[in-house]
């Protein structure tokens, strides 16, 4: 093939892997007619394919004593902060802009006994990533308290909520129940779990989407992303779930991918048909946009790479501008999920140059106390359950990080 000054070769690198070469977008018709960017192969990515036959990362490496006290020290804060009653309480809200609108306080939760089911339901995962079940381990009434809560909670219709909440924490509440039934196949759990998913099926709208409220045409990524992961947990574990409805939530994904341009490969916000471009939070969509793609068996380095390569790129510069914000918890709890579900290089490189990075990150921001902070978004608890979890990806205690 001949490349001229008009049409370069752009190469591009994956955790220092070249992983393709794709021709330049100066000749825009040239791609409008080959429908997209051509993909040339060459003797790198033969490097890549055995690294995928291979799978030889050793997980056991990323470990050490210091991740063995950092996370004792996060679930510990965690039990000692539980409500008797099961939950925990924080500021329940949704994004706006670079801040987060609050509709109802902790201190409104607390004055009329409510929890928050969406950070309750992340704290429950954290314990159960360390191999905490309910009434069994050094946490296993901690994690039973939870269950009964998050059970109590499931209404007729199947939504389940508190204090206002949402699709966004219906979603984490029907993946904990959904994780911990896997865990300890409880009966009393399934009941309460299908009436969950029956409704995230039901109000799947026209686009194959979610958004914050049930029933609603208006869609959104990263709820979509939530609700697609709790389907899949769900349907990993015996829960009917139609295959029609995971399709049509796995094609709305691929459709938020801008297709050409600077920001080929990235994924977006569907809001109304249009697309939102803030880097941050394109960090926190790409992580779930891939999340979705992997968790649903597709691993094609041609459609996550770009991503994958951009959340390497970028998460460093969100932890700097910021650090205890919503956008780096959100968005590396989706970050570590999505390279450590991908195939060949992006597992065997990304996931492992990730890992030992906000591994030591996160032990090095860690409070005495042992909680980490997020001073935009739900609260502390919300991120200590998320620090928790990306620690404890190695362990593979918790069925989505089981491979």
């Amino acid at each position: 093939m001949v490349v001229g000054p008009r049409n370069p070769v752009r190469r591009v690198f994956l955790c220092g892997v070249l992983i393709k070469a794709t021709v330049g977008a100066t000749d825009a018709e040239a791609q409008d007619k080959a429908g997209k960017t051509e993909t040339i192969r060459n003797a790198s990515t033969k490097s890549a394919g055995s690294l995928k036959r291979r799978s030889h990362l050793s997980l056991a490496s990323l470990w050490n004593k210091n991740v063995d006290k950092s996370v004792e020290a996060g679930l510990a804060w965690l039990a000692e902060t539980q409500d008797a009653r099961g939950f925990w309480t924080g500021e329940v809200g949704h994004k706006q802009g670079d801040g987060y609108l609050v509709f109802r306080t902790v201190e409104t939760q607390r004055a009329r006994a409510e929890g928050h089911i969406g950070i309750t339901s992340i704290a429950g995962m954290a314990f159960l990533s360390g191999g905490h079940l309910p009434n069994r381990g050094k946490y296993g009434k901690v994690v039973a308290k939870i269950l009964d809560y998050v059970l109590h909670h499931v209404s007729e219709s199947g939504f389940i909520s508190d204090s206002g909440t949402r699709m966004y924490s219906h979603a984490f509440a029907t993946l904990f129940l959904a994780e911990v039934y896997g865990m300890s196949r409880n009966r009393k759990i399934k009941k309460g779990l299908e009436k969950a998913v029956h409704i995230i099926v039901d109000c799947q709208n026209t686009h194959g989407a979610w958004r914050y409220n049930a029933f609603t045409q208006k869609a959104d990524l990263s709820v979509t992303v939530c609700q697609l992961q709790a389907l899949r947990a769900a349907r990993n574990i015996g829960i009917q779930v139609p295959r029609s409805t995971i399709d049509l939530a796995v094609a709305y994904v691929r459709k938020s991918q801008t297709r050409r341009g600077s920001n080929a490969g990235l994924f977006y916000y569907k809001i109304y048909g249009q697309g939102a471009g803030r880097k941050n939070s394109q960090f926190s969509i790409n992580a779930a946009g891939v999340t979705a793609l992997t968790s649903a068996g597709v691993y094609d380095l041609d459609l996550i790479g770009p991503a994958a390569e951009f959340l390497m790129d970028e998460w460093q510069q969100v932890r700097e501008w910021y650090p205890h914000h919503y956008y780096f918890w959100y968005g590396n709890y989706y970050t570590c999920q999505a390279l450590f579900h991908a195939e060949g290089v992006v597992r065997e490189r990304c996931f492992r140059d990730y890992y030992a990075a906000i591994r030591d990150h996160l032990i090095q921001d860690q409070r005495d106390d042992g909680r980490w902070v997020n001073r935009v978004g739900p609260g502390d608890v919300f991120a200590t359950a998320v620090a928790c979890i990306v620690l404890q990806v190695p362990k593979q205690y918790l069925p989505i990080f089981q491979r």
